[in-house]
């Protein structure tokens, strides 16, 4: 009896915690209220989302930061660290408070939490894993739920179409909340079905593709009477690289560097680049260096040192927007070797500083990147690829530098982060 006395007064001090945090964090009166949720924020390689949310508050939206689970990136950049200490995570280790979410919903609102309970049970796919899953959208969900109505906020945009958009359409049914959401690619359109895009789509307000090609396999994945929601508004480039530009030169580092900027993971082609490396290496003379982090790493390093490539390919680890930017402009050129791709806003930076770019001709790449603006070369061939870096390496500055500026125009006309959030802006506000 001592024991569940002790249990509901830890859930009543943990749900007065709560509220005093949402007392504290109500944003002035008059702003558009909304809230974000995304796996994980804020996030190195996910600047874009975070930049999204800053040109929103700069047309009066109040933006409440939710994240799934907490970041474990460390963060050198104030900016980073300030979203970090503005974000809620709904997965925060405090199972008494979430159980305690969801058994007051069930007492408040029993048929609304049936709805959502109906709603869960679909998202099980099989085994005990498919169930503890399911079993912690749920109780995302109503912690979603509770965080929303406490705000006085009444709808939430989601990035990307995984388990936050899981999470957002549980909470839908929870009580007079809606949600809109971003799908950049490819994990989406890597097992639809499984994610249930269609019905997501279906529930949703409205959907964000982040490209003409996204916005098909929005449509190839959705019912056509859904199509009407499916707007394209594309993402926007740090003003950091729209706005502080050096030209390339034949002096220094821009004469013989290349860069690559991803995460070390399976479907960013970083081996095959490296393969590629191995055979520019035999005839000239050139550095290439990798920006990022990821669980390929240990792998890369040994193919690296395989390959006695260790003085001319660098694995730099993640590096801030600034640090970023500085690599960039002592480039000559990026390459991004890509198997699987949204339309990564790397190559926006990239073109926005004047920097040609080597890409495959997947997804949406071809909108930003052709022979104008770099080279676009088939996916998976090591040849195509070593073949490019070495045009990138032999072709005369000037050409470079027009291929550059020609980039750089289609970033500015297409890609600007305060113009396009202002279409975002404009779908948002009648649901807040």
């Amino acid at each position: 009896m001592q024991r569940i006395a002790g249990s509901v007064s830890e859930m009543t001090r943990a749900a007065g915690q709560a509220q005093r945090h949402f007392t504290q964090t109500m944003p002035e009166p008059g702003l558009v209220r909304v809230a974000y949720l995304t796996n994980v924020y804020p996030k190195i390689s996910h600047s874009f989302i975070r930049n999204e949310i800053l040109a929103l508050e700069r047309l009066d939206f109040s933006v409440t930061r939710l994240t799934i689970r907490q970041s474990a990136d460390i963060f050198s950049d104030a900016t980073d660290q300030d979203e970090q200490d503005n974000t809620i995570t709904l997965l925060d280790g405090h199972i008494v408070t979430m159980l305690w979410s969801a058994l007051s919903r069930m007492v408040r609102r029993p048929r609304a939490f049936a709805r959502a309970l109906g709603v869960t049970r679909s998202t099980f796919l099989h085994g005990a894993k498919g169930l503890v899953r399911c079993t912690a959208y749920f109780l995302e969900a109503c912690r979603l739920a509770d965080r929303m109505e406490r705000a006085g906020i009444r709808h939430v945009h989601v990035h990307f179409g995984t388990n936050p958009a899981t999470v957002a359409r549980i909470a839908s049914r929870l009580g007079p909340l809606s949600y809109s959401l971003t799908m950049h690619g490819p994990d989406e359109f890597d097992a639809p079905e499984q994610l249930q895009i269609c019905e997501k789509v279906a529930d949703a307000r409205f959907v964000i593709a982040i490209s003409a090609f996204g916005r098909s396999q929005i449509m190839r994945w959705s019912a056509p009477q859904d199509w009407r929601k499916v707007a394209i508004v594309r993402c926007g480039s740090d003003p950091l690289f729209m706005h502080h530009v050096t030209p390339i030169t034949d002096n220094g580092l821009h004469g013989n560097t290349l860069i690559c900027v991803a995460r070390l993971s399976p479907q960013k082609g970083i081996a095959l680049l490296i393969a590629a490396a191995a055979i520019v290496a035999q005839t000239h003379d050139f550095h290439l260096n990798i920006v990022g982090d990821g669980p390929m790493r240990e792998e890369l390093e040994a193919q690296i040192a395989a390959a006695n490539l260790e003085d001319i390919v660098t694995l730099c680890g993640w590096r801030d927007p600034q640090s970023v930017w500085r690599e960039m402009l002592g480039a000559r050129a990026l390459v991004l070797p890509s198997f699987a791709e949204g339309l990564p806003v790397v190559i926006m930076e990239a073109l926005a500083l004047g920097r040609p770019v080597i890409a495959t001709s997947i997804s949406g790449i071809s909108e930003l990147v052709d022979r104008e603006t770099g080279w676009i070369i088939p996916a998976g061939s090591v040849t195509a690829l070593a073949d490019a870096m070495i045009a990138a390496l032999e072709t005369p500055t000037e050409q470079l530098r027009a291929m550059g500026d020609v980039g750089r125009e289609r970033v500015r006309a297409g890609h600007d982060i305060d113009d396009n959030v202002a279409d975002l802006a404009d779908l948002l506000r009648p649901l807040a």
